[in-house]
């Protein structure tokens, strides 16, 4: 039985198995879906919460992804939009792993490089180097030129 008080909160069901991201900013989960490539065509069902209250961040964004299980690479792309995001593996409607999203020092093949002549562009795969996790700076790593969070496309 749910606690009442408990029941004010709960927004959506339980998943059985798949992935919980949690503590993701306000209004960033559709950005996230789309960096992790998960479109309408997705099989699993996917309930995003935005707005969700928080008495840690006073909001949030939640992401329940049914069938799916993120893997350390795919969880790396979105560590630049939501570098606090915790990310739960779900198996039979219990956590058995939990994993902090961590930015990495190098992103390789997450990003395209903005810069419209660099090589990358063309050849090779672009590899950007987090000089600054917030606000977000990275340098790449062929062009050497230096971008912000506003310069780059996810």
């Amino acid at each position: 039985m749910i606690d009442p008080k408990e029941s004010a909160y709960l927004k959506a069901k339980k998943i059985e198995t798949g992935t919980v991201i949690d503590h993701v900013p306000r209004g960033v989960a559709l950005k996230v879906l789309r960096v992790l490539g998960i479109e309408s065509d997705f099989p699993g069902t996917v309930t995003v919460l935005m707005n969700v209250p928080s008495s840690h961040y006073g909001s949030k964004d939640i992401i329940k992804i049914e069938g799916l299980i993120l893997q350390k690479k795919e969880i790396a792309k979105m560590a630049l939009l939501a570098p606090a995001a915790t990310v739960n593996t779900i198996q039979n409607f219990t956590v058995v792993d939990k994993y902090v999203v961590q930015v990495p020092s190098v992103l390789e093949g997450v990003v395209a490089c903005p810069n419209p002549t660099c090589i990358t562009r063309s050849e090779g795969t672009a590899r950007l180097l987090v000089e600054n996790a917030s606000p977000v700076c990275l340098r790449c790593a062929y062009c050497e030129k230096v971008y912000a969070e506003s310069d780059i496309t996810y």
